[in-house]
């Protein structure tokens, strides 16, 4: 890109952005659910539309693009905390838990994002048909990683916006235009620490095979030897690479499943306290009332009154 081309992309990306979130604001109209959350045909394409600053919004993140074109989030993870607005993009590289709350929204700017989930097998694809870069023997993490949002991503997230009008189209050239934003995403600034965790012989690859065993069996008790066997790794190893890379320990991971579970049954489904955590696999219902307190700031019953009352 040439200094002239990259001046009229800087130019050119805060336009495209206010576009995209407007075509955002319209659709949510028609298709926002609870919480401003709005799901598309597209597969692993998100928006949100918030029009007032959030509560506390606790939630595992998978490998995760988001956009932020309007309004302001903050974002945690671990001790870190960030907060991102209009303009910025965020890229989560791993299953990780976030706590996430709209800081900046309103009727006349509301908070509004573009989130795509990221299919680390096809980051890998694309990446292979790239030069390699220098690797920096970083250890890898899930941490955010936030930038100044590119043209290019802003152009990608466009046409796929543009699809839904267009739902025959979708099967066709919805791929194509993934695999082109996966290239800007890997050309960009984050490009090699993205390339770092979806490694296919890398620890966080080998480190998600597990997560995705606690994901589907987290009711279960799940040994560390086992998850470390299934990751192939030793348990000091295992154990090392997975805080790393989550910022929690495999217990404390499966524990994060089940009450974020928990909660959801309480809230969507209509369980009972006793219920749901029965449900996610505790067997005492204190220990899960204390556990998760800790976690929400509420217990149980009055967390999902206060929920009801504000739903």
């Amino acid at each position: 890109m040439t200094a002239a081309d990259r001046t009229a992309a800087e130019i050119t990306a805060p336009h495209a952005s206010a576009d995209l979130a407007r075509a955002i604001q319209s659709y949510a109209q028609a298709h926002a659910q609870a919480g401003g959350l709005v799901q598309t045909p597209l597969p692993g394409v998100t928006f949100m539309c918030v029009h007032a600053p959030s509560g506390l919004m606790h939630a595992l993140y998978k490998p995760t693009l988001c956009l932020m074109l309007s309004g302001a989030k903050q974002l945690a993870f671990g001790r870190e905390v960030q907060v991102f607005s209009a303009g910025q993009s965020v890229i989560v590289r791993a299953d990780v838990p976030i706590v996430a709350q709209v800081v900046s929204a309103s009727r006349a700017a509301p908070y509004v994002a573009f989130a795509l989930d990221l299919d680390m097998g096809t980051v890998r694809e694309v990446a292979s048909q790239m030069p390699a870069p220098v690797a920096d023997g970083s250890e890898p993490q899930g941490m955010l990683l936030g930038q100044n949002s590119d043209a290019a991503l802003v152009d990608c997230a466009q046409r796929v916006m543009r699809l839904l009008n267009h739902p025959e189209a979708i099967p066709v050239l919805f791929p194509g235009i993934v695999r082109e934003l996966y290239y800007w995403l890997l050309a960009g600034r984050h490009g090699a620490a993205l390339r770092q965790v979806a490694a296919a012989d890398g620890a966080a690859a080998r480190i998600a095979r597990a997560v995705a065993l606690l994901r589907a069996q987290f009711a279960r008790t799940l040994p560390v030897e086992h998850l470390a066997a299934v990751a192939g790794m030793s348990p000091s190893s295992f154990h090392q690479h997975f805080k790393a890379l989550t910022s929690l320990s495999p217990r404390q991971f499966q524990k994060q499943l089940r009450l974020l579970e928990a909660r959801r049954l309480m809230f969507n489904a209509g369980a009972s306290a006793s219920g749901a955590a029965f449900a996610v696999g505790y067997e005492s219902v204190p220990q899960f009332t204390r556990e998760y307190a800790r976690l929400f700031g509420a217990p149980p019953r009055r967390d999902k009154v206060e929920h009801q009352a504000a739903a």
